[in-house]
């Protein structure tokens, strides 16, 4: 009866922890802006909502994002699969190389793209001045709605890719055999066949596109110029707003929150009425094609790449590049890489130590979130579940707004808990935020366990927790790893809450190439991006490592 109890209280006991910081550090902070937004001077107002909806400026920068989200989620949906397509159904050379750079292309912090386009097809831009001086191309550039779209597709599609890529490894091969047996081919297999198997992860794959493209406001501040949208009318209404009534600001975060968890909920609802379950006995086998049909797909699959790739290869070639003030100049340098490391050192030091805090955080959460999920279900594990999935659609634009109003002694803060400015802030504030990829790749891993290897271990003597650390963690801890992963890459490559929360003392990485691109000193931003994508690739290689086939999908 003791050992009982014991045992229910250790689980218990974790629950109720994991539940009190969830209530602490989300819910709080989202019920103080939600009252900002609605009581004004301790009275009830919709006042804030009214002016938002009966102006057509403020509206229309609603309009413009669900425009740009939906155009970049449908191109990034079309890319990513026809990509997965390819890699699954033919055989070419090269495929873990091209994995890894669309993986790179993928884990950079949009913005980077964005200044990186700006570079190339700005008005002064490389292949700009080329096209039009050199070829007689008409004036054009980058800039406004199509810029935008450009960036988040190239910056998205390698999600969708991950995504189908995984999807494609769990259909079996004898159903397309019988497809093309009955006499469906190519396209027409592919529609009728290979679609409604992929349909539900593409579905989460769009949503993961759609709200990263919906909660961006790095790329359209630096490359939408009059095009605005919603994340940059939250981000400059609350920064133009803190010296007194934030209470506007709050109300857009509402309206953010509300329509991200619209657009979840449909998500669900559709992708239930999807939902397949299929065993692959027989995974999809890549086959040969005949010269033409290899030189198509080389040209295609390559191209695509290559041109997800090039924002990030023109960076590192021009973080060599000389400088003079705010211009590149001929001849080759380090000088970018000394004022970056001379300038932004400690936003270096930053980037990794104030992520590595983040990740251990969310990895003792993630290994027993994803225990009480699986192996203790029950409404209160099932209700830490769903809160943890939260900040997954919660713009980090809202979150950093909800944390700075809830955390903070000065004008509008709350007075409670102040943390804003600390290191511990930015801590906490990525450990919410990235949590839920570990999280759901822990589960993923945890399921595919049978509940009978940790029952044989309790009756050959051994105690739950004990079976929960020795044989457990150990089985589950290729997902944990994967998870923790992709945990770390966005870490690193995180802006938009950071912008908001970060002071000298915790500036990182992207704060300070976000800043120093404003500023235009790009040379120590080309320098700070180039350190940046090492790290990301450092981190792929580790994952490689651990993962038992080095292939990458999600």
């Amino acid at each position: 009866m003791n050992t009982n109890r014991k045992r229910l209280n250790i689980w218990t006991g974790s629950a109720f922890i994991i539940f009190i910081t969830y209530l602490l550090f989300l819910v709080y902070p989202i019920v103080m802006i939600l009252g900002q937004a609605l009581f004004t001077q301790g009275k009830f107002s919709l006042t804030n909502f009214t002016t938002f909806f009966s102006r057509s400026y403020y509206f229309s920068t609603l309009a413009n994002s669900f425009k740009v989200s939906l155009t970049a989620t449908v191109s990034a949906v079309l890319l990513g699969t026809l990509l997965a397509y390819f890699f699954a159904m033919f055989q070419f050379k090269g495929k873990k190389l091209l994995q890894i750079l669309i993986i790179i292309a993928s884990m950079s912090a949009p913005f980077i793209g964005a200044y990186s386009w700006i570079l190339l097809l700005g008005r002064n831009g490389v292949i700009t001045k080329f096209l039009v001086n050199t070829l007689g191309f008409p004036s054009f550039d980058v800039y406004g709605f199509f810029g935008i779209v450009l960036v988040f597709t190239l910056q998205l599609f390698p999600l969708v890719f991950l995504y189908a890529n995984g999807a494609f490894k769990s259909i079996d091969n004898s159903v397309l055999e019988a497809a093309e047996s009955m006499g469906s081919r190519g396209f027409n297999r592919f529609r009728k066949v290979v679609m409604p198997l992929l349909i539900p992860t593409l579905l989460a794959a769009a949503l993961l596109v759609f709200m990263r493209a919906f909660s961006d406001f790095g790329t359209p501040m630096l490359i939408g110029e009059g095009y605005r949208t919603f994340p940059v009318l939250i981000y400059t209404q609350f920064i133009s707003e803190v010296g007194g009534n934030a209470a506007f600001a709050s109300a857009l975060a509402i309206i953010a929150i509300i329509i991200a968890l619209t657009i979840f909920l449909i998500q669900k609802f559709v992708s239930h009425q999807f939902s397949y379950s299929m065993n692959s006995l027989h995974p999809v086998e890549a086959k040969r094609v005949g010269p033409i049909r290899t030189a198509f797909i080389y040209v295609l699959v390559y191209g695509i790449v290559l041109l997800a790739v090039l924002p990030q290869g023109y960076l590192i070639y021009t973080s060599f590049l000389k400088t003079s003030g705010m211009v590149f100049v001929p001849g080759y340098s380090l000088g970018s890489y000394t004022n970056a490391f001379d300038r932004m050192g400690s936003a270096i030091f930053n980037t990794i130590r104030i992520p590595m805090m983040a990740l251990l955080i969310v990895i003792i959460f993630s290994i027993f979130i994803s225990y009480l999920v699986v192996r203790k279900r029950n409404f209160f594990t099932s209700l830490i579940d769903s809160l943890s999935m939260i900040p997954y659609i919660v713009p980090g634009t809202v979150l950093g707004i909800a944390f700075i109003t809830s955390f903070n002694t000065g004008i509008g803060g709350t007075g409670f808990l102040a943390i804003t400015g600390t290191a511990f802030i930015m801590v906490v504030s990525l450990s919410v935020r990235r949590l839920p990829y570990t999280i759901r790749s822990s589960v993923a891993s945890l399921q595919q366990i049978s509940p009978s290897i940790e029952e044989a271990a309790e009756s050959l003597g051994s105690s739950r927790l004990n079976t929960f650390f020795k044989i457990t963690v150990p089985m589950m801890m290729s997902g944990i790893v994967s998870g923790a992963i992709l945990s770390w890459v966005t870490m690193i490559s995180e802006l938009s809450t950071s912008i908001l929360l970060y002071n000298v003392k915790t500036r990182t990485m992207t704060v300070a190439i976000y800043t120093e691109v404003i500023r235009g000193n790009y040379g120590v931003a080309a320098a700070l991006s180039t350190i940046l994508t090492v790290l990301t690739v450092i981190s792929l290689l580790i994952f490689m490592k651990v993962s038992k086939n080095g292939d990458i999908a999600l």
